[in-house]
């Protein structure tokens, strides 16, 4: 059973930054695909980006692309998601799912695990 905590959210204004960490308790995040998801009031649960165990990221073709950027540290069991140029329309909790199945999924029904997610809410 891997946990997944995420970690980095908060309140800013439009065009501020954040970073998010998902730290996993797994031993070794090396083997897994890791992925970051949105789900603003009222919507769909939306993909944001994704990485594999060897780096290859997938991001969303939306407005997202070229203001959010993901990572990982495997040493550390952390996958990040940088956010720059904040917008009202990112508000939503943010969150951090995992699987083990190999390659990237966009859909949430490719994650075995997620975190319980964090809270990110940018005024205009």
């Amino acid at each position: 059973q891997v946990q997944l905590v995420e970690s980095g959210g908060g309140l800013v204004q439009t065009g501020d930054s954040l970073r998010l960490s998902c730290a996993a308790s797994e031993r070794t995040l090396g083997h897994l695909s890791m992925a970051w998801f949105r789900q603003a009031p009222g919507k769909e649960r939306e993909f944001v980006a994704a990485i594999t165990w060897g780096g290859a990221i997938t991001q969303s073709a939306t407005s997202m692309q070229g203001r959010f950027a993901v990572s990982r540290d495997n040493a550390k069991n952390t996958v990040y998601l940088q956010m720059n140029g904040l917008k009202p329309e990112d508000t939503a909790i943010y969150y951090c799912a995992a699987s083990a199945r190999g390659g990237i999924a966009m859909a949430p029904t490719g994650y075995d695990y997620w975190g319980r997610g964090t809270q990110v809410t940018v005024s205009a």
